[in-house]
């Protein structure tokens, strides 16, 4: 309803183109008698997977954490990767994301990105830009996204945007994309990033609307159905993510933005398998998307408290779960507008006042080109719309630890150990061919600067392709070292490397690590 104009605008425009909290007093959930929980505390919150206590999300020693981010879209259009590589290196992007304040990214993507066929276009290389992405899949994009933003100290959530690049569905499933392909993908990249605290969560399906429903019962049509089969298939798999579960449009009879409704959550909760997982999340706009009644209300901007409330903030206020307003814009051309984006981040609690006890967030978007909201960035997607980010200021809130250590840490200078170890899965066997991943961790007790593992296949299995990691073969031998950008491994940090092989049935053989 709302959306249709903003996606075939930013469709069009790239084919022109060709916190976290530490203030405040927190509820610390980790036995305050155990020495490594201290010791954790002491350190900057937001370490490791996450968790939900009530309203609060937590990291993994207990520490109050809040979602202070950004929408980068691009994935989920026909480009098959975020925009404006067109113009800019990815990694000069996510470090002024970071400069500017945000600690996480949503990452919005299709299914399309799983098809064989998929290849990410409209990328610059010239001028060495985006040069470690040259001839990379849109999934190994994202790998590369996601490791520089973790070294970076930034999280990411994962966002089922669309079932194909052409557009928004109702439902989480179309004819073309059948459920059953929607869970088997959502568990694919719930199994790529297993391992990978970088990745936080995934939001299931973005914006589902009418005819969905929330808690009717018809499972072809009730959301709240849909999110617990697929957010427990996810958890199967990775039951250590947070499952971001958006809104409808309509429940009893009352219509809101597209996924923004969460009145049903009161009666009909998402239930998982796995406790404390479930983050819920709300979509709002202003009148630059579409007019709602509550915008011409005589009493405007006072009433907007009530319907945010209504709607979605009283899960937060009566401590049921986290909420996590995962897409809000404007151009802020109208002054309907600037009230309406000053009321909201007031009701976001300012991170000043509440630190992280406040309502979780990323704004739409990091691009220029959202048609109906434009971006932080402007035109020439380097300039920050100051003003717009000005209005942010109050409730952004402090990275997290950067999950890839610092490149030039010289190590413990009394002279710690350099080791670490190596984990094989083979995540898919066709017969005549292979993926696998290797995840490498830090065991020693210095940082590393880099590392290298080392294989030999039974049988006479090759590689085909390597991401995220450069490597030789000599024989059934095979020799893997790390990348530039993942090398630099904390304490108990850890990186994954994918590939593909060829044939098929060779196991899972034990790999050895050297590190330095």
């Amino acid at each position: 309803m709302f959306r249709s104009l903003r996606r075939a605008l930013c469709a069009a425009a790239a084919a022109l183109l060709l916190i976290l909290a530490g203030v405040g007093a927190q509820t610390v959930h980790a036995d305050p008698a155990a020495p490594e929980d201290r010791a954790a505390r002491a350190a900057a919150p937001g370490a490791g997977y996450w968790h939900t206590s009530g309203r609060q999300m937590l990291d993994a020693a207990g520490q109050p954490v809040r979602i202070a981010g950004i929408n980068w879209f691009g994935f989920e259009t026909a480009n098959y990767t975020p925009h404006g590589l067109w113009a800019r290196d990815y990694k000069s992007m996510i470090d002024q994301m970071k400069s500017l304040g945000y600690n996480t990214i949503r990452l919005p993507y299709s299914d399309d990105l799983f098809k064989s066929g998929t290849v990410p276009n409209s990328i610059d290389f010239s001028g060495g830009k985006n040069a470690d992405l040259q001839g990379l899949g849109s999934l190994q994009i994202m790998d590369r996204i996601v490791a520089y933003a973790g070294q970076g100290g930034l999280k990411v959530v994962l966002d089922r945007h669309r079932p194909d690049a052409a557009g928004q569905s109702a439902l989480w499933y179309t004819s073309a994309v059948p459920e059953s392909t929607w869970i088997a993908n959502l568990k694919a990249l719930a199994t790529r990033y297993k391992g990978n605290s970088t990745v936080i969560g995934i939001d299931l399906h973005n914006e589902p609307h009418d005819p969905a429903c929330w808690g009717c019962g018809d499972t072809t049509r009730d959301w709240r159905l849909a999110a617990q089969r697929a957010g427990n298939a996810v958890l199967s798999v990775n039951p250590e993510l947070l499952i971001f579960v958006e809104g409808v449009q309509t429940f009893n009879g009352v219509s809101g933005w597209w996924g923004g409704n969460l009145m049903g959550v009161a009666q009909y909760p998402v239930q998982l398998d796995v406790p404390n997982r479930v983050v819920y999340s709300a979509h709002d706009y202003a009148t630059s998307v579409a007019q709602q009644s509550w915008f011409s209300d005589p009493s405007f901007p006072a009433n907007m408290p009530g319907i945010w409330d209504k709607y979605w903030g009283y899960i937060f206020k009566q401590n049921i779960a986290p909420v996590w307003v995962g897409e809000f814009g404007t151009t802020l051309q109208s002054t309907i507008d600037q009230k309406w984006l000053a009321a909201l981040v007031s009701y976001l609690r300012p991170t000043s006042t509440y630190g992280a006890d406040s309502i979780s967030w990323t704004f739409w978007s990091w691009n220029p080109n959202s048609g109906d909201t434009g971006g932080i960035l402007k035109d020439d997607w380097t300039t920050v719309d100051t003003v717009k980010d000005g209005y942010l200021a109050s409730v952004k809130a402090p990275g997290f630890p950067s999950g890839g250590g610092d490149p030039g840490d010289p190590g413990d200078p009394g002279g710690g150990t350099a080791a670490c170890t190596a984990a094989y899965t083979v995540s898919s066997d066709w017969g005549g061919g292979f993926n696998a991943e290797v995840k490498v961790t830090n065991s020693g007790t210095v940082a590393l600067k880099s590392w290298k593992t080392t294989w030999t296949w039974p049988g006479a299995q090759k590689v085909t392709s390597m991401w995220n990691a450069s490597y030789t073969q000599s024989g059934s031998t095979v020799t893997a070292a790390n990348a530039d950008h993942n090398g630099a491994l904390a304490v108990g940090g850890s990186a994954s490397f994918g590939f593909g092989g060829a044939p098929g049935g060779g196991g899972a053989p034990t790999v050895s690590c050297t590190a330095t």
